[in-house]
């Protein structure tokens, strides 16, 4: 791989990465490492990164796929070079799915939990955006399920760099939304102790207990906060520093030949 600062896991049999905000072009407040279009970066410095993380798993950027991520569970198939999105004109989703060993996978956060998935083999992977929201909505378990249609075994995922549960206070409204989902998800959950009626809740805990309840065997979290790393983008940190402007990290994965 190029090398570019970013973190893996031994559990994946296949290159990838979770890139943090090291290695890029941007001009501040998104140094460096900006992967996000829909920021107000600079576009030439966003694709310029783009590349650069497309070459770090040896992929022409043109073979990078990646999606306008909504916070839905919606999963794409990439099945070849040709289904490959455009950069400029990328679909509504939040999570892809290759067997393609030409292709890699992008998905893009500033404290929503990246999770990448491997078959045992590496010949199949999967990228998913998981907030909260589309954790609730089923997005890991659509991944999985359209990893399984198209032949992968053993599943394996990895939840990547993520708000974690000591920086994650909530109201009760998203409490509740997430409860009326997932009746038995209240152990995620904790009081603040810094403001009354508000939580503290364990996204990626939350995001390995989905992946747990559909038989990924193999599953962790690296527990790697963003907003408490500067290393990391951070919505949060941005918004709570009085400027909510800041890029996005990117994970990224490439199945095997």
């Amino acid at each position: 791989m190029t090398e570019l600062p970013s973190f893996q896991s031994p559990l994946l049999p296949v290159q990838h990465g979770f890139f943090c905000r090291d290695g890029g072009v941007s001009a501040a407040p998104y140094d460096s490492l900006n992967g996000g279009l829909g920021t107000e970066d600079e576009r030439a410095a966003v694709q310029e990164n783009r590349r650069r993380l497309a070459a770090a798993v040896n992929v022409p950027v043109e073979h990078f796929a990646a999606l306008t991520q909504v916070h839905g569970a919606e999963v794409h198939m990439v099945r070849s070079v040709e289904d490959v999105p455009s950069l400029l004109a990328s679909p509504e989703g939040d999570a892809l799915v290759t067997d393609c060993p030409k292709v890699a996978l992008g998905i893009a956060t500033a404290d929503c939990a990246p999770v990448l998935f491997s078959s045992d083999d590496g010949r199949i992977v999967g990228a998913a955006h998981a907030g909260w929201r589309g954790a609730v909505g089923g997005v890991l378990e659509n991944t999985v399920k359209q990893m399984r249609l198209i032949g992968a075994e053993g599943i394996r995922a990895v939840v990547g760099p993520c708000i974690g549960p000591e920086s994650y206070e909530v109201g009760v409204d998203m409490r509740r939304a997430v409860l009326e989902n997932h009746s038995d998800a209240d152990v995620f959950f904790r009081p603040s102790s810094g403001r009354e009626g508000h939580y503290m809740f364990d996204l990626p805990a939350f995001c390995v207990a989905r992946l747990e309840a559909v038989s990924v065997a193999h599953v962790e979290a690296l527990k790697l906060d963003t907003l408490a790393i500067p290393r990391f983008f951070s919505h949060r940190r941005a918004t709570l520093a009085g400027d909510s402007r800041t890029g996005r990290q990117i994970s990224v994965i490439r199945p095997s030949m």
